[in-house]
């Protein structure tokens, strides 16, 4: 999967966009967008892809991402039957006027816009976040809305704790050109890491040689590629260990393992425990 650009489009009333979205399983391909992006799950459960953070979503998760920063949402239909549905925001830098957010008064607004290039959980305050998200999207007046979205982002600012998804990314420094090139390698990953992946099409993506993709991509990301995909691949079988009675060979070749001994040298090399203990340990402190 190529990393796609999303080109957003408020209807001609509107300075942003807000939105509800219920269906079987999200789905929608690694992709960025210069837009700020605030996105509430509903329901579902699923891996969250947030520039090179992987992490669990489930009903109640809230997170702002700032503009450019890859992501996606992947819904886990092993884990659940219900409909994955969520509430999104999508709103630019000036959609309130230029250097609207650098005024004095909006300093703390500002400052968590700034942090939200590195992708923020919000961890605190979420029934009531939640309740104004929700009376927000039903709300018909679209001068009311703008109102609701600045008092929502000032609580979000000033009263709301929030954890840094990946504290340490790449992607914020980097120019338009290079974020574009790291995001469709990234983008190859999460839509292969379940099956062979090729470092001659990873290296394709990136419009680089093999050699000089190796070299490229280690020193970017302060990893290979093949541990990168293997970060994926691991916290792909952990999931599985802990909420199917699936046997571990099952679980190693689902993860896109095809040597089930990789699978175990990889998993306690990682973790220093092999994955049968790993799934034991975990059961037997839930029992």
């Amino acid at each position: 999967m190529k990393a796609t650009f999303e080109s957003i489009t408020a209807p001609g009333d509107q300075s942003f966009f807000v939105r509800k979205f219920e269906t079987k399983q999200f789905s929608a391909p690694y992709h960025f967008h210069p837009e700020y992006e605030l996105t509430l799950i509903l329901s579902g459960i699923g891996k969250r892809y947030v520039g090179s953070h992987i992490g669990d979503f489930t009903a109640g998760d809230l997170v702002l991402l700032g503009p450019n920063l890859p992501h996606c949402w992947k819904t886990d239909l092993s884990s659940t039957q219900e409909l994955s549905s969520s509430i999104v925001i999508q709103f630019r830098d000036d959609c309130m006027g230029k250097d609207f957010f650098n005024k004095p008064e909006l300093s703390q607004i500002a400052a968590l816009l700034k942090k939200s290039a590195f992708g923020l959980q919000f961890t605190g305050n979420i029934p009531d976040l939640k309740q104004a998200l929700t009376a927000l999207q039903q709300e018909p007046s679209s001068f009311q809305r703008l109102l609701m979205l600045l008092a929502l982002l000032h609580t979000m600012a000033t009263n709301t704790p929030h954890l840094l998804l990946d504290g340490q990314s790449v992607y914020a420094s980097m120019s338009a050109v290079e974020k574009a090139r790291l995001t469709s390698v990234v983008g190859y990953i999460v839509d292969n890491f379940q099956q062979e992946v090729s470092l001659n099409e990873a290296a394709k993506k990136a419009n680089m040689t093999p050699n000089a993709f190796c070299k490229y991509f280690k020193k970017v990301n302060r990893k290979t590629f093949m541990e990168v995909v293997n970060d994926y691949r691991i916290d792909f079988a952990k999931k599985q260990l802990l909420n199917t009675n699936k046997s571990i060979a099952d679980i190693g070749f689902e993860s896109g393992f095809n040597d089930i001994s990789n699978f175990h040298k990889t998993f306690k090399q990682r973790l220093k425990i092999a994955p049968l203990s790993y799934r034991n340990q975990f059961r037997s402190i839930a029992e």
